[in-house]
């Protein structure tokens, strides 16, 4: 019993011993640990400052981009109210006659329904000056067709004015415009399009409404990786949608 006890006693100095030498080691990780942490939190605090950097350099290259190469501007036009008009020439004109017409001013049909839209006759949206414009409403539908009726009519297209050339060149600049700011704001665009898919040769009214929605679908996915509010977009102001997201009220622009 005594030799098993001083073997029980050399064991327990053994164990006791390497307790110790676990216990330095467990606060020397803790120091360690400690260390990290400090350093860590100053890493963190320097990306966060670097992100913040990151972002002023973008909004800043976003800024110069659409105020030198692609303004987007809110044009008014000098169009009056038919309700208006209608009541200064007639004044034995009804109340009710007068809030149909104030109605109807405000509503489009597009795409075999009608849909409301209080910007309508009021404003439009112009890219690279006042000259080039697409409508408010997202009613595009001048340009194909215009196509159709081209593909009909034989001649040359001597209407230098005609509204089809105007909506694809708002078109084909504002497709280079957000394939720009995915590179300025390193976000992949969720759908593929080419700078040159407007311009060129006459699209189809399947082919132009499918590139329409892709380029909404881009501009929509910018604008909510920005922060936009919601309230104001909505999915077919393709202009209007783009105006909201490099406006300088943007707080989170360059994120």
């Amino acid at each position: 019993d005594a030799e098993g006890l001083l073997r029980i006693k050399e064991e327990n100095q053994k164990h006791y011993r390497r307790a110790q030498r676990h216990q330095e080691k467990k606060e020397k990780i803790q120091r360690h640990n400690l260390k990290l942490g400090d350093l860590v939190e100053k890493k963190t605090y320097d990306l966060k400052t670097q992100y913040e950097r990151l972002a002023n350099l973008r909004r800043t290259h976003i800024l110069e981009l659409t105020s030198v190469i692609f303004p987007i501007e809110e044009v008014k036009t000098s169009m009056r109210d038919p309700a208006d008009v209608s009541s200064e020439s007639d004044n034995a004109m009804t109340s009710s006659t007068v809030s149909k017409l104030a109605e109807a001013r405000r509503t489009t049909y597009l795409s075999g329904r009608w849909v409301c839209d209080d910007h309508n006759g009021d404003t439009s949206i112009s890219i690279t000056g006042p000259w080039i414009t697409l409508p408010n409403n997202g009613d595009y539908s001048a340009y194909y067709s215009w196509v159709e009726e081209k593909k009909t009519t034989q001649g040359p297209d001597m209407e230098h004015n005609n509204p089809a050339h105007t909506i694809s060149a708002a078109l084909c600049y504002a497709t280079q415009l957000v394939n720009t700011l995915s590179l300025i704001l390193d976000v992949n665009l969720p759908k593929k399009l080419c700078n040159r898919q407007f311009c060129g040769e006459n699209l189809s009214r399947h082919r132009f409404t499918r590139a329409v929605k892709k380029l909404n679908a881009n501009i929509l996915h910018l604008c909510f990786s920005q922060h936009v509010n919601l309230d104001l977009l909505h999915p077919l102001h393709t202009l209007r949608n783009l105006m909201y997201l490099v406006s300088p009220d943007t707080e989170n622009l360059g994120r």
